[in-house]
């Protein structure tokens, strides 16, 4: 996630925590804690109960409304004190309004309506919480949806997309657009016929589709709709809510629910699974949430002068470690695996988070699915108090079971940094990185053959399983790769970069872990050169569905490159040890190309021996193999499983590569 600024909320909201925690003081650990099952509202036959933890409040009110913004209260209750920190209140079986808030009074100062941190259900811009049970809105034929087969975790292959992205474009096909219903239409087509929308996702051939955040979040005015406001939404409001400007009616909090479990239904039908992108490291400006207003410090990490610590360049960071925080962020990620039959989770800054929390999620998980895929980025953007060995970083995967964090250094050598825009990488004919490449082919483990002190960031592996890395070129932040490549090669032709974008996700898709794609990379995406469009327009973020009949010979070719993953094990194998065993690098290559063998059936695959060669150079390269008789299945921008051609290669001899692709051999 790319910073996010909001000058004045955040200054406002700083000054006002270093008051409150000065007030408060920092015996954090002093705060009883309430073990149950049962914060936030709950119901029972129809009638609803409601539990806050607010240890340092002196009263808690509980206020309700017949809309969900603006009016009077319709009636006001004094919640009771409880156990571990906690007020209670039972509903009325029939309450007098529909929308409810809680006002908490601390050192006699009157704090502002808020809903609990648990809250599910809300209206319009989440100012309030509904009285609505989640489990009373969903669509036809949700009881019998079921996730769709998934044999190992490297099975994955995931596409990651905004909501609005996939249909917005005038010519997507798609009717009800930047909205979740659009998600669900089938049969949509765009400029000479192609496939779009939910069709597109189907024939990619992707498993899992990872959505840019859909809790929600505060940056788009859910009243002013019309405006096209976009964002990517990684300013939370509330952690387990679904978003509002994606629905089709965001004052009805029903509407984003049903609309949200019919997306998931209808991706389960088509065999897809879905991963949520979830933020958990910070929130909105602290002043607005529920959180500041409810226990006031608590949930947020300080700097030694009270000020907040901003791991997250995002004005803030959450306190994962201390209790109450915690069992709110596994509870809700286990809510959204339970009540919306979520497949996978990408966590936002994991980095920020830490190894208790994710290793609690991990478990909470495990007792619904053990299938259910959790992944992260692995790093902070900038420094928290928190020491580097109690967080979920990069380095610490180690110490975490089944959870997986992205490769950046497979990232940044296959094509270049990805803060210096211009600089070139592997793909582009940079040597000196082939180290950093060979290490995310082997997904971040150990292997033998690796110098690991040539790696571009790790100076060691990370992973002990290939499903604990996820490989990738791009994603939602930095430059789109189509456009990565036109920074880092000035004067290359249209041509030319495309044998590089080829290449570029041909080394992604035949390493060893779990390969990850933005949507619409598959035909050459481009957001016009901007390297963070979390707020910008339609027009730079949506999908141009145009570009897919442009390059339909691309599209062709992402479409047989993930199937020929799928249809080989010896790409996806499961264990450290079995790459250790089976996976061979070539030696004594040129500079910029590199060179292994998938052997002995790797995998249980049908294919004996298969020989995988890169060359990242702009001219020709010659690579030695060993001897023998081979059929070409990949070579540059062709594929076919069956064999593109024969290729018989004496003792000694040598192949040739073509500048910037790739060539895979098979011999049986």
């Amino acid at each position: 996630m790319n910073a996010w600024l909001f000058p004045t909320l955040v200054s406002v909201a700083l000054s006002l925590t270093t008051c409150r925690t000065a007030q408060v003081g920092e015996g954090y650990d002093a705060y009883p804690t309430y073990e149950g099952p049962d914060l936030g509202l709950t119901f029972r036959q129809g009638q609803a109960r409601l539990r806050v933890w607010a240890p340092t409040a002196e009263k808690l009110q509980l206020k309700l409304y017949t809309t969900g913004t603006g009016g009077s209260p319709a009636a006001e209750y004094a919640m009771q004190k409880s156990s571990g920190g906690t007020w209670v209140y039972t509903l009325p079986a029939q309450p007098a309004g529909r929308f409810y808030v809680v006002q908490a009074t601390i050192k006699g100062q009157k704090m502002a309506e808020v809903p609990d941190p648990y809250v599910h259900a809300v209206g319009l811009n989440g100012q309030r919480g509904a009285l609505l049970d989640p489990a009373t809105v969903n669509p036809a034929g949700w009881d019998e949806d079921a996730r769709p087969q998934l044999k190992q975790p490297t099975d994955v292959v995931i596409g990651e997309l905004h909501v609005r992205d996939l249909s917005m474009h005038p010519q997507s096909g798609v009717q009800q657009k930047g909205k979740y219903l659009g998600l669900t239409e089938a049969g949509t087509r765009g400029p000479g016929g192609v496939r779009t929308g939910l069709d597109h996702l189907a024939e990619l051939g992707i498993t899992h589709l990872h959505l840019l955040p859909t809790n929600d979040f505060s940056s788009v005015d859910e009243s002013r709709l019309t405006d096209n406001q976009y964002n990517w939404g990684y300013d939370p409001l509330h952690y387990s809510a679904p978003e509002g400007s994606y629905a089709t009616d965001p004052t009805d909090p029903a509407s984003r629910i049903r609309e949200l479990k019919q997306v998931v239904q209808t991706l389960h039908r088509r065999g897809l699974r879905l991963v949520l992108d979830v933020v958990y490291n910070h929130t909105t400006a602290v002043g607005r949430t529920s959180f500041e207003q409810l226990v006031p410090g608590y949930y947020y990490r300080h700097r030694p002068d009270g000020t907040l610590s901003d791991a997250a360049a995002c004005g803030n960071e959450i306190a994962s470690e201390r209790p109450m925080v915690r069992k709110l962020i596994v509870e809700s990620v286990a809510y959204w695996a339970r009540e919306f039959h979520a497949d996978g989770f990408r966590f936002d800054l994991m980095g920020v988070l830490d190894l208790r929390t994710m290793r609690a999620v991990r478990v909470a998980l495990d007792q619904q699915d053990h299938s259910i895929f959790v992944y992260g980025e692995g790093w902070t953007a900038g420094s928290s108090p928190l020491p580097d060995t109690e967080r979920a970083l990069k380095v610490n995967v180690l110490k975490m079971d089944r959870v997986a964090a992205f490769s950046d250094e497979l990232r940044d050598g296959v094509k270049g940094h990805f803060a210096r825009q211009t600089e070139p990488g592997f793909a582009s004919g940079r040597p000196g990185l082939e180290e950093s490449v060979k290490f995310g082919i082997v997904a971040a483990t150990q292997h033998p053959q690796l110098n690991y002190t040539k790696v571009n960031y790790s100076q060691a592996p990370w992973a002990a399983s290939p499903a604990q890395t996820i490989n990738y070129v791009a994603c939602h932040d930095d430059m789109v790769l189509w456009d990565k490549l036109a920074a880092s090669n000035p004067g290359a032709s249209e041509e030319e970069r495309l044998r590089m974008d080829l290449l570029s996700n041909t080394i992604v898709f035949t390493s060893q872990g779990v390969p990850f794609l933005p949507i619409g990379d598959e035909f050459l995406r481009t957001k016009f050169g901007s390297h963070n469009s979390y707020n910008q327009p339609d027009s730079i973020n949506q999908i141009d569905w145009r570009r897919k009949a442009q390059y339909g010979r691309v599209f062709a070719f992402y479409r047989q490159l993930i199937a020929l993953r799928q249809a080989h094990p010896a790409f996806r194998l499961p264990t450290q040890e079995l790459i250790q065993q089976h996976l061979e690098f070539l030696p004594n290559l040129p500079a910029t190309t590199i060179g292994y063998r998938l052997k002995n059936h790797a995998g249980g695959d049908e294919w004996n021996n298969i020989v995988v060669l890169f060359n990242g150079n702009r001219q020709l390269a010659h690579l030695p193999v060993s001897g023998g008789t081979y059929s070409v299945v990949l070579s540059g921008d062709e594929i076919n499983q069956k064999g593109l051609r024969p290729l018989p290669v004496a003792a000694g001899a040598t192949v040739e590569v073509p500048a910037s692709s790739a060539l895979i051999l098979v011999s049986e």
